[in-house]
């Protein structure tokens, strides 16, 4: 019998015809499809587990742990039976008079210029170092590259060595004892770590989706809404997150541009509540722990998307 070319092309392997049920690629082929079926995975190498990494795991978590637990349970219990009975045990008789008393001392009005300083600061770094991302990632010119070893330099200046000069600037700009003394600097000294991070993650974008949208005759600007923005939410939920817990609890800028109990914000307050509830350690803590509520909640909304965009391009 004569073969044809169609006919030789419908016809199975002599190992296929001999033995059907053999995948192909023989034994390796078997092991990666056993008897149970396809897609069953080959076996994995036992792995001793690492028992003095976990036994150090728990050991740090625990130094971590203890004193977050003192600060609640001191919280809501008064200074006589913190005195009277053991400081790491829950009272019997827990209070809110603590809660009552820091937010009868102007909480609210602290807790609102911080507010206003975290957000005005993270919405402003997230649009700077967005912007500045996408240029930096799609630019092939001289100047793309040089602005980001630019801005990478501001990571390598700590904030401690230029307070000086930055009070120095916000006097002669008549900033002094305002919001923008607080809101100016931390936006300057957010945006070099912000860029790096959405960098990193603006790389990962295949350069087809670029292409595709300038094909259908997309602008930059609809490029940077309608593909970049969506594809960076990971690293911008880092970032955004990131900032907002250092602008929160800053504590130099506070301390040093402003002076006035108007302008004042959180973590000032919570020293001038030592000063004021010199030997109340529960009214402290209680205002420690209503002044972290608010970022605990942002952490746990987001906090799947932090590791995602801090690890982004590290893998390449």
């Amino acid at each position: 019998m004569t073969h044809t070319a169609s006919t030789e092309a419908k016809m199975p392997d002599a190992g296929q015809g001999l033995n059907p049920a053999e995948p192909e690629g023989g034994a390796q082929g078997t092991k990666a499809f056993g008897p149970k079926g396809r897609g069953t995975k080959p076996a994995r190498p036992y792995e001793s587990p690492n028992v003095l990494g976990g036994i150090l795991g728990w050991v740090w978590l625990g130094i971590i742990i203890l004193p977050i637990y003192f600060i609640v349970i001191t919280s809501f219990r008064s200074r006589q039976d913190l005195a009277a009975n053991n400081q790491l045990v829950p009272t019997a008789e827990p209070t809110l008079q603590n809660f009552v008393r820091v937010i009868e001392n102007d909480f609210f009005h602290f807790f609102l210029n911080s507010v206003i300083v975290t957000i005005s600061t993270v919405a402003v770094v997230l649009a700077v170092s967005v912007m500045a991302a996408y240029y930096i990632t799609r630019s092939t010119s001289w100047g793309g590259g040089r602005l980001f070893q630019m801005i990478l330099l501001g990571i390598a200046i700590p904030v401690q060595a230029t307070i000086i000069p930055v009070y120095y600037l916000i006097q002669y700009l008549g900033l002094y004892d305002t919001l923008w003394a607080l809101i100016l600097p931390q936006i300057a000294f957010a945006i070099p770590l912000s860029v790096l991070i959405i960098v990193n993650f603006v790389r990962d974008i295949p350069n087809e989706l670029f292409e595709s949208m300038r094909v259908d005759g997309a602008g930059e600007w609809k490029i940077l809404t309608s593909l970049v923005l969506p594809m960076s939410k990971p690293a911008l939920m880092t970032v955004g997150i990131y900032q907002a817990l250092q602008v929160w609890n800053g504590f130099l800028f506070p301390l040093v541009l402003t002076q006035s109990r108007d302008v004042r914000v959180l973590p000032l307050s919570l020293w001038e509540y030592q000063g004021q509830f010199g030997v109340d350690t529960p009214a402290t803590l209680a205002a420690v722990v209503l002044s972290a509520l608010p970022l605990l909640a942002a952490y746990i909304v987001g906090r799947r998307y932090i590791v995602a965009g801090l690890t982004a391009g590290f893998s390449k």
